[in-house]
């Protein structure tokens, strides 16, 4: 193929899986099994699990208790999972990122691959979590952003990924130009079937804390307001969004969810033939779970209701902790 053919050209990594083919084709209000996304917390010790204290019903798993839990979703419908490595803040550098006895998702794709062949393996790229700082960027000697060291170490994690077992490759950090980089680098690493899910419209957010602590992702100093999107800033989340197609993202991403779906709105307005996923972050997910337990509210009726939302702004793809909850009701009628 020409160097000189658009980024957002390459279609093949859209359809090269039941899963993607059904996102780029299904738009209804109605709910499938396939609409969501669990997201997991993933551990080096494979006999490890450990509770998050700031984060309800939420555990980090190694790989023997992830194998146990998911085979029980699996059953039920659950088809794609989100995972994101979480490590001891003592041991962190950024040459785990890469090393696949020390980085958690390295280690365990290619098992899940094998236990579970029909389960969609997403991965979250970031440098967070392996970066001392915290940041997901490298910073130059001022403290500014380092985008051309961050970004050739984010498309180095993304190879590393591909060959590992993963099926989309999903950047969160929100440095500039990732997404060409990375499907670039896919081609020409004999992955052009590997879809990326770009963390496109990510906002600057205080609903992102009890992640944080299941991460261990928590910046060090200083703050992300850099990088991640200001919340009143429409106009830069389109542009971003935009960026990101003509890049060849597969699928782009609203986060968080609830309080930015006029966003998920303007682009789906804007662009209609690009399957849109919203993440329900953490702090939205615990502020639900505690309110029903108060007696706020029902929980199984909030939590549809926000579902519903989502659908009817235009999104089509929902990453959601309460996947669980959602794939029970399904199989019991109850949504």
């Amino acid at each position: 193929m020409s160097s000189n053919t658009p980024l957002n050209h390459y279609l093949h990594c859209s359809q090269s899986t039941p899963l993607t083919r059904f996102w780029q084709t299904q738009g209804a209000t109605s709910f499938s099994a396939k609409d969501f996304i669990l997201p997991l917390f993933v551990l080096n010790d494979d006999n490890a699990l450990e509770p998050c204290p700031s984060f309800p019903g939420i555990n980090r798993m190694g790989l023997s208790h992830l194998i146990e839990y998911l085979r029980k979703l699996v059953d039920i419908g659950l088809s794609s999972v989100l995972l994101f490595p979480s490590l001891d803040s003592k041991t962190k550098t950024l040459s785990i990122s890469t090393n696949s006895e020390l980085n958690p998702l390295l280690r365990v794709a290619s098992k899940l691959k094998s236990i579970f062949p029909d389960l969609c393996l997403i991965a979250d790229v970031c440098l967070c979590t392996f970066n001392e700082t915290g940041h997901c960027c490298l910073l130059d000697p001022n403290g500014r952003i380092d985008n051309r060291r961050s970004v050739e170490l984010l498309t180095q994690i993304s190879i590393e990924y591909a060959k590992a077992g993963f099926d989309i490759i999903a950047p969160s950090d929100m440095m500039d130009n990732r997404v060409e980089s990375i499907r670039i680098a896919l081609s020409t690493a004999g992955f052009s079937h590997i879809s990326i899910m770009s963390y496109s419209a990510k906002f600057e957010s205080c609903f992102y804390g009890p992640f944080r602590d299941a991460a261990g992702s928590a910046p060090q100093f200083g703050d992300r307001k850099c990088y991640q999107l200001p919340p009143g800033s429409r106009g830069l989340a389109l542009r971003a969004v935009e960026r990101d197609i003509q890049q060849g993202a597969s699928m782009v991403m609203v986060k968080p969810a609830m309080t930015y779906l006029d966003i998920v709105q303007s682009i789906s307005t804007h662009y209609p033939n690009v399957p849109i996923a919203v993440y329900q972050v953490s702090g939205e997910y615990t502020m639900l779970i505690e309110s029903a337990k108060s007696g706020a509210f029902d929980l199984k009726r909030v939590v549809i209701e926000t579902l519903t939302s989502f659908k009817r702004s235009g999104a089509s793809i929902i990453i959601t902790y309460f996947t669980p909850h959602i794939l029970e009701w399904l199989k019991n009628g109850q949504l």
